[in-house]
């Protein structure tokens, strides 16, 4: 069963790689504990749907779709050993660190209760020039797309805590069975993909619609 090895938040700093307007929040630090909620629409919302988690680029980032973000520490490791460096819990801008749980198999619309907590599988992390800034790696943006293990965002059903240590139940997994690469695959421009996912019905309204811009 799998397991949230770490909660990490991120406070504004500013970036070279980022907006010097609004910075970034990408560096996520470990803490014991956080509150999750939903956090309403991107524009006039609170942002990250973690509370005292930052969110640089609104325009972009956080929102009901994107307010938790989870990456499984066995993603961190095969990078770690592709980059020959180690990558600390919260690298990549995570909210969630999960271990023993493949959260890139997860299916679009699996529900997971995790603490006091119930979390929606919503879709595929994008990776932006901010990421790649923070990565400090060459060709980081085109390199971590063609893995195309990305991570998810999910969506906060039932607002609680989650602490370190948690452990994730599966509550629900949709029949269509479309999972987290393959919508990330589908964004990329794969439109034979992007159809078949449309025609599930497989996905939240912001993905779909996403997907139906790209038709």
């Amino acid at each position: 069963m799998g397991f949230v090895r770490s909660v990490n938040v991120g406070r504004l700093t500013a970036s070279t790689h980022a907006s010097p307007r609004r910075g970034t929040a990408i560096d996520k630090q470990p803490v014991d504990a956080i509150e999750v909620r939903a956090p309403g629409p991107k524009r006039g919302g609170l942002g990250s749907g973690v509370v005292g988690d930052a969110i640089g680029d609104p325009r972009h980032h956080g929102g009901d779709g994107q307010a938790v973000y989870a990456v499984a520490r066995e993603e961190l490791d095969w990078w770690g050993r592709e980059l020959g460096r180690d990558l600390r819990d919260g690298m990549f801008g995570e909210n969630l660190t999960t271990e023993g749980l493949d959260v890139d198999a997860a299916v679009i619309g699996t529900t997971w209760a995790i603490g006091s907590a119930v979390l929606h599988v919503e879709g595929p992390r994008i990776p932006c020039r901010t990421f790649a800034g923070h990565m400090g790696e060459q060709r980081w943006v085109k390199r971590f797309s063609e893995r195309g293990r990305t991570g998810a965002y999910l969506a906060v059903i039932e607002p609680g805590r989650i602490s370190a240590g948690d452990e994730i139940r599966v509550l629900e997994v949709p029949a269509h069975g479309v999972t987290v690469p393959q919508s990330f695959r589908a964004l990329m421009g794969d439109r034979d993909l992007a159809g078949q996912i449309l025609a599930s019905g497989a996905g939240s309204e912001t993905l779909r619609a996403e997907l139906e811009g790209r038709q």
